[in-house]
């Protein structure tokens, strides 16, 4: 069965809005190596619009630094499937828009062959961590107080969410990123 990870930035007071958090080459250089460990990212509407075409552009120019450039590169190559009851069409050849339920496509997801599958943003992981279908977190902390901004899991109801910490890694930033796996 395929895990399903969870990767987002989040300031000191919980904050997850991308305007006011840390962008730099070590960051995206993790990132980059994180997102070549899985052949599936799934984002909602907003998320999907804010990465494309965004990443895609500057995969076909090159046009930004080198870990840019990499992080472009790795992820224009990789599927993406984007929930969304709005959006038309989807930009790029390896990406298409569903329309199903939820939770139904994710439990399918996760049970075909494959790599990992990456979800990012805030309402659809919101969502799928309510339903108790995240395997794994990444979480890096952004020596931010932002003040302001959208919230992680905001408004859904979790009872208790036991994690445990396996790995972490401070940045030159002053950013710290923690990867729990779910008990």
């Amino acid at each position: 069965m395929r895990n399903l990870i969870f990767a987002i930035n989040i300031t000191l007071d919980g904050c997850c809005d991308h305007t006011k958090t840390i962008a730099d080459e070590e960051l995206l250089e993790y990132y980059t190596h994180l997102i070549r460990d899985v052949d599936l990212l799934v984002f909602g509407r907003k998320t999907y619009q804010l990465m494309v075409p965004y990443w895609p552009d500057i995969a076909k120019n090159h046009s930004e630094t080198k870990a840019e450039n990499e992080f472009a590169d790795t992820f224009d190559s990789i599927n993406k499937i984007v929930f969304s009851q709005s959006l038309d069409s989807a930009e790029g050849k390896n990406t298409r828009i569903v329309r199903a339920k939820l939770q139904d496509e994710i439990l399918k997801l996760k049970q075909e062959q494959g790599k990992n599958i990456l979800i990012g943003g805030v309402s659809i992981p919101s969502q799928l961590i309510e339903l108790g279908l995240v395997d794994e977190y990444h979480f890096v902390v952004q020596p931010i107080v932002a003040g302001e901004g959208r919230r992680l899991l905001e408004g859904i109801s979790l009872e208790k969410l036991q994690l445990k910490l396996v790995e972490s890694k401070i940045f030159k930033s002053g950013c710290v990123a923690l990867r729990y796996l779910k008990q």
